[in-house]
């Protein structure tokens, strides 16, 4: 019960985004087990309420469905980017994975992620305390390959692309995650050493590797 409950609620956030959210979009869902007693249920515990035609979030229930949109979209994020799971798989892996995370494993996979602002699909991620933090005080642990500064040292995190070939290019030249590597140049063209062997790497390709940051030479 608790989690068609909570079902609802990401409905409302979602239809907040798009500007309306009614009865009748409840009772579209496609999941059938969602029904619009649930829906009176949440007005009643005043996570809901309803004026004509639409329904939409208390303070209270802005709340909850902000913290399950967040753990969604980052859920999709993580077996996207890093488990590199299948699109038509990630969304019902997503949509169980979110109703198990509390607060601290979802600002984990945030911080881990580099605090991402959008999902797969393009939608928002719902800032968390980690984000302002890091915002405020300290660089992300995970960051572009891009966004180092020439003489860093940083160990691979993982690779974000959907092309199979350039993976397979950059297995090749031993970037892949836990590798260790060190940047030369960033113009014309990146250089990096991985190992013993020096690889020449076009922007948009930097762009697509992610490190965590280990030392700058002064």
């Amino acid at each position: 019960m608790k989690k068609r409950k909570e079902e609802i609620l990401e409905l409302a956030w979602v239809g907040k985004e798009k500007g309306s959210f009614t009865r009748e979009d409840v009772e579209k869902s496609a999941d059938d087990r969602i029904s619009p007693g649930l829906l009176d249920e949440l007005i009643k515990e005043g996570y809901l309420k309803e004026s004509g035609r639409q329904v939409s979030l208390t303070p209270e229930g802005e709340k909850d469905a902000r913290r399950l949109i967040r753990a969604h979209r980052l859920s999709e994020r993580l077996f996207t980017d890093v488990l590199d799971i299948k699109p038509q798989n990630m969304e019902k892996h997503a949509c169980t994975f979110e109703h198990f995370l509390n607060d601290e494993v979802v600002d984990s996979i945030c911080t881990l992620l580099g605090h991402p602002r959008e999902c797969p699909h393009g939608r928002p991620i719902p800032a968390g305390a980690c984000c302002k933090k890091a915002l405020k005080e300290v660089s992300p642990i995970v960051v572009p390959l891009s966004e180092l500064k020439i003489g860093s040292e940083a160990r691979i995190a993982y690779v974000v692309t959907k092309q199979h070939q350039r993976l397979d290019q950059l297995t090749a030249f031993g970037i892949v995650p836990g590798a260790t590597l060190h940047l030369h140049q960033i113009t014309p063209s990146y250089v990096v050493r991985v190992g013993e062997t020096d690889i020449a790497l076009d922007t948009d390709i930097v762009r697509t590797i992610y490190v965590r940051c280990r030392k700058t030479e002064a």
